[in-house]
């Protein structure tokens, strides 16, 4: 057997094993999936123990794995708050690959041998995770830097699980209840962008690029830039950050660094990376932040990143505006708005629970926790048949991991407090258009204003020829009348022909001295009758669906392909 197949055929079995396990568990009846009622205690908010054992498992299963279940962390509209509690938890932390097979990939990027390139290459790595490991080394011209180095065959192993992924997707979308609800192919193609991102070194090395540039009117925050000629897809070289990261400082230690500062420019700036420029670091959690000696804070590790659109934006700031109001309604309008109904969306239910939702954070005062509200309001959007939009997951958590980590720095930091200290910025952000925006809306009023005059005179010119048209898209009574009157004629003909052949084997235990081939005349007779009125009746069927097959292709030719007439209007 080809090793390919082999590898695909353990992926499968890995996967049923892992349905098998947790097919019929919390997993499936705290998603509204079961027949367990989700609004249940038990059910709604999942089990630890089986969450924990489901990401344990992820973890085990390879690569792929672990970055699905850090994507399925974000939705909170999807699975129950133990297992998105869990999959945040999930350790990207394994076993270190060689540092010669290292040392090769490095010279094989590069293009030259490793004392060409570095005066330092420490071959212990730093760390290690599913997709690469990160080097200390120093470059001929005495820089210190770290070298990320991608795992061999990871990108392999990744597009075989994702081929298998891709067929259980189109499957579960086909056949399962979870594909309709929650649209599984348009899951897993976010999922394959963000691992597509994070495979390539170079997008990488763009993003921090892009990031540092947008930090650099901070005093105190700080992205490693990345050096390009030693960078590529599979080999990423930047700047090494002396420090510590944020989660292994005390309450001690934070003493000597100035959090309230660095907690105010860190939230600014998130908001201004989402709301203005667009982007949304998706990982925000503090082991991605590491406090250096002079006391700013360096932000790592932004290979998954994800674009927020224009109009997930402007959304996104008319939510935070109506969640620090603590106007619930409009929440509930916005989410809505943003949201795809489902089937049994309930909006006059849905609009009350963000109505008390809202109204509850608000009351909580400085507590409100911004990204906490976000999550929650997502996920009473998938209980409520309301399928928000991907971003609309990842912001909430991000924002969640974002005032984790400022309340670690600053215990008196309040995210309610930031964002209504930044509602100008956002309002701004709200009301600016881009020079492009403007120039597009000039050239549709200069095509207005040409095109009024003529459309005008055309209009009169119809109204007063009387040949004036309005198409009405109403409901068809002449058809529905037609179709009721068919089904009627075949239900009555057919209740006939089955009285004729009851009636006939009823006959048939009658004695007769007419008979026909050894049975009852009049039963044979019967049944002949019922076989030709069902012979009948079918043709009827066959040839009367085809004329009316015909029928609607003609009507809708002679309207041009929209089911309506053409009338002709002249200017």
């Amino acid at each position: 057997m080809p090793q390919d197949a082999a590898g695909s055929l353990s992926r499968y079995a890995d996967l049923v094993r892992l349905l098998l396990r947790y097919g019929r568990s919390d997993l499936v009846t705290g998603s509204g999936l079961g027949d367990v009622e989700p609004s249940t205690a038990s059910a709604g908010a999942g089990d630890p123990a089986t969450a924990e054992a489901f990401a344990a498992d992820l973890e085990r299963m390879g690569p792929t794995w672990i970055k699905l279940g850090q994507l399925l962390s974000t939705r909170h509209d999807l699975l129950p708050p133990a297992y998105t509690e869990a999959l945040t938890r999930l350790q990207d932390d394994v076993e270190p690959f060689d540092g010669d097979v290292a040392v090769a990939i490095v010279e094989e990027e590069l293009g030259a041998q490793l004392r060409h390139l570095f005066c330092e290459f420490d071959r212990e790595p730093m760390a290690a995770a599913s997709l690469g490991q990160v080097h200390r080394a120093r470059t001929r011209s005495g820089r210190d830097v770290v070298v990320k180095v991608q795992r061999p065959g990871v990108r392999e192993t990744v597009a075989q699980d994702m081929e298998v992924l891709t067929r259980i997707a189109a499957a579960a979308d086909r056949h399962t209840e979870l594909g309709r609800r929650y649209g599984t192919t348009d899951l897993l193609q976010q999922f394959r962008r963000s691992l597509t991102g994070e495979l390539d070194y170079v997008q990488e090395a763009r993003n921090l690029e892009a990031f540092g540039e947008m930090t650099e009117e901070y005093d105190h925050l700080f992205v490693p830039r990345p050096l390009p000629d030693y960078t590529t897809s599979r080999v990423l070289t930047m700047e090494r950050v002396e420090g510590r990261k944020v989660t292994d400082i005390g309450e001690l230690g934070m003493l000597s660094v100035d959090g309230e500062a660095i907690s105010e420019e860190l939230f600014r700036a998130y908001l201004r990376m989402i709301l203005d420029e667009g982007v949304l670091h998706a990982d925000p959690h503090p082991g991605n932040m590491i406090l250096t000696e002079d006391g700013r804070l360096a932000l790592i590790d932004l290979g998954m990143v994800a674009s927020v659109p224009r109009r997930v934006q402007d959304a996104v700031i008319k939510l935070l505006l109506a969640i620090s109001d603590g106007d619930g309604e409009e929440a509930a309008r916005v989410l809505a708005e943003m949201g795809h109904p489902l089937e049994d969306h309930d909006a006059a239910r849905f609009r009350d629970d963000v109505s008390h939702l809202v109204s509850a954070a608000v009351s909580a005062g400085g507590d409100l926790d911004v990204g906490g509200v976000m999550v929650e309001l997502s996920r009473l959007s998938g209980a409520h048949g309301l399928r928000p939009p991907p971003e609309m997951a990842m912001i909430g958590k991000a924002l969640l991991n974002l005032d984790r980590a400022t309340r670690h720095l600053d215990p008196d930091f309040t995210p309610s407090q930031a964002v209504r200290a930044n509602l100008d910025q956002l309002l701004r952000r709200g009301l600016s258009t881009s020079p492009g925006s403007l120039l597009a809306g000039a050239m549709e009023a200069k095509d207005f204003a040409a095109q009024l005059p003529r459309r005008a005179n055309r209009l009169l010119d119809a109204l007063g020829d009387g040949e004036l048209t309005l198409r009405v898209d109403a409901f068809d009574e002449e058809r529905l009348l037609r179709v009721v009157q068919h089904l009627t004629t075949r239900l009555v003909v057919g209740l006939v022909l089955s009285a004729i052949i009851v009636g006939a084997a009823l006959t048939m235990r009658v004695k007769s001295d007419l008979t026909l081939l050894g049975y009852p005349a009049v039963s044979i007779v019967f049944f002949l009758l019922a076989a030709v009125g069902g012979l009948i009746l079918v043709v009827s069927v066959v040839f009367t669906d085809r004329r009316d097959a015909r029928r609607r292709t003609d009507d809708a030719g002679a309207a041009g392909g929209d089911g309506w007439p053409r009338a002709p209007v002249h200017a």
